[in-house]
């Protein structure tokens, strides 16, 4: 161990906790000191959304341990023996003496000595620079300060038509939060989907759900302008006037390295603190941790800010246990993602196809719709994967999940099977749990692993659906085949689609032309992909298949 004496850490919400308890545990003579600005330390800042709509009931939960006891100044002094200046702000980094100059609530300076600085300043949110931004009533939700104003206005305003500006992902768990307070809820995205986290079809699936649930979802769309006397009453938009009680600003964040640029550390390519693996600054005795730090992508080796407070405290343990002697690594992210929309999971890890496509492989995909357990069990539920794979090395590179069936753990195994370098084979073979309640005897992921081999060994050819929803608009002569059952066609079906079941599509074969492209689907394309190789079989040649069937159409779709 090393023989390290005084550290400082400046911020006190996720990873310098974090660094600050691990030292402790390694080195317990240590003189450990937080400084932190807010008065509140080492709250569940993910965990705000679900305090706004009530899931968590106390402001206290969110900064508590399992066990209730509250992670403030007493605690962290009687249990682990760190020194917490909340309310304190760090202002100047004397790095040739070795020591931090604070500001507390009433002015007062003082210097505090180190011997290794942590900086854990995470991160700010980013204010758009729109007229009247400034108005009352437009908020963002990043503290605990932040959700009990919109609690309140909620509560004591009766606030109920409310602009969510930013479809990533705090104004997706704003918005369900909103509406699960009565409110109307409107968001407002200027990128052509919401989630850029995803692919477009599998946001627009995403979309469509929180549409069902009453949230008028307006992408590729520009806030021009706020209005309002004093507080917000509309946000005006290249598409029109929307009516607003509250507005939240959820554009994204920034990294807080104000005062480590200061400091003379480097910055990374993307605004954030360059560490090494070791969370070392360009300075050997300065440390940093969590979202004010640059990432590496595991797949692509290239920087990135991926802010995460799952990724914040596995890198406050790697600073602690270096700047304590242990030789301790963080080796980067796969952007492993997951929140909850309404009753869908959504989730992803590693590369989505355009971004793979991007890097200069060359994907290609497969999507999965099924149960997420034995179809028979009356706890299954639907779950929409995609999965993406590079042609020639046949590696897994990404998956998407998204639906109300368990997409989380599905995730999960992904993110080990990509960190381990694992081909789509090697998944397709990887020895899960299967009961009934649990899973179907082919998991989820199994089955998009084998679409994918049936794809790259040519045993089918896949369409999106995006490319045949471009065939509809271009008016091009082919055949949409639904081979799904006529009481299922009468449910709902696709545009300008064929129907023949399956059971019937051999002895209807001189109804398709040989002369025109067929595209065979079902509700999720298991048939369809047997229709297509009973009509390869029959003679057929340009014969596809509709990536993930009617369940994952993300396009119009006709019912009854």
């Amino acid at each position: 161990m090393s023989d390290v004496k005084q550290v400082v850490i400046i911020g006190g919400v996720a990873a310098g906790p974090k660094v600050a308890s691990r030292i402790i545990r390694l080195a317990p003579d240590a003189e450990v000191t937080i400084v932190e600005k807010g008065k509140l330390l080492s709250y569940a800042g993910c965990g705000l959304p679900y305090y706004v709509s009530g899931v968590v009931k106390e402001q206290a939960e969110l900064m508590s341990t399992p066990v209730g006891v509250v992670r403030d100044p007493v605690f962290f002094r009687q249990v682990k023996n760190v020194h917490v200046m909340n309310q304190t702000e760090a202002v100047q980094v004397d790095r040739a003496g070795k020591r931090v100059e604070v500001r507390d609530a009433s002015g007062g300076r003082s210097w505090l000595p180190y011997d290794k600085l942590v900086f854990a300043t995470g991160a700010t949110p980013v204010v758009p620079p729109i007229p009247n931004v400034h108005l009352e009533n437009i908020l963002t939700l990043h503290g605990v300060h932040d959700a009990e104003q919109i609690k309140t206005l909620l509560s004591e305003h009766k606030a109920r038509d409310v602009v969510v500006v930013g479809g990533g992902l705090i104004g997706v768990e704003a918005t369900e939060a909103l509406v699960q307070c009565g409110c109307r809820v409107t968001i407002v995205e200027m990128l052509p989907q919401i989630l850029g986290m995803l692919d477009s079809e599998i946001a627009r699936l995403v979309e469509q759900h929180m549409e069902s649930h009453g949230v008028k979802v307006l992408t590729g769309t520009k806030v021009q302008a706020f209005e309002g006397q004093g507080r917000v009453q509309a946000v005006v938009t290249d598409r029109g006037k929307l009516p607003a009680e509250m507005v939240i600003a959820a554009v994204g964040v920034r990294p807080a390295v104000g005062l480590a640029r200061a400091a003379g550390l480097e910055i990374g390519t993307t605004g954030a603190i360059q560490v090494d693996p070791r969370m070392r600054t360009s300075d050997p005795d300065i440390y940093a941790s969590g979202d004010c730090v640059e990432c590496v992508d595991l797949l692509t080796g290239k920087p990135c800010f991926v802010p995460l407070g799952s990724t914040a405290n596995k890198q406050g343990r790697v600073a602690a246990n270096n700047i304590c002697g242990l030789d301790d690594t963080f080796p980067g992210v796969l952007g492993s993602t997951v929140c909850k929309v309404f009753d869908y999971c959504v989730a992803r890890t590693g590369l989505t196809e355009t971004a793979a496509t991007q890097q200069g492989y060359d994907p290609v995909v497969a999507l999965a719709p099924a149960a997420d357990r034995a179809h028979y069990m009356p706890t299954a539920k639907p779950l929409l994967l995609k999965i993406v794979v590079d042609r020639n090395s046949r590696r897994l590179l990404g998956v998407q999940a998204t639906g109300p069936g368990a997409g989380d753990k599905r995730i999960d195994v992904a993110a080990m099977a990509i960190t381990a370098g694992m081909t789509v084979d090697q998944l397709a073979q990887v020895d899960l749990c299967y009961a009934p309640p649990y899973a179907s005897a082919m998991d989820n992921l199994i089955t998009a692993a084998n679409v994918a081999r049936n794809k790259l060994d040519g045993l089918m050819t896949g369409v999106s659906a995006r490319d045949v929803n471009r065939l509809l608009q271009d008016g091009a002569d082919f055949v949409l085949l639904d081979v799904r059952s006529p009481a299922e066609y009468g449910q709902v079906r696709l545009p300008h689609s064929t129907l023949i079941p399956l059971g019937k599509l051999r002895s209807r074969l001189d109804e398709l032309p040989r002369d025109k492209p067929i595209v065979a689907f079902c509700q999720i394309s298991l048939r369809g992909y047997e229709a297509s190789l009973i009509l390869k079989a029959a003679g057929f040649k340009d014969v596809r298949v509709l990536d993930g069937g009617v369940a994952m159409w993300p396009f119009e779709k006709i019912a009854p």
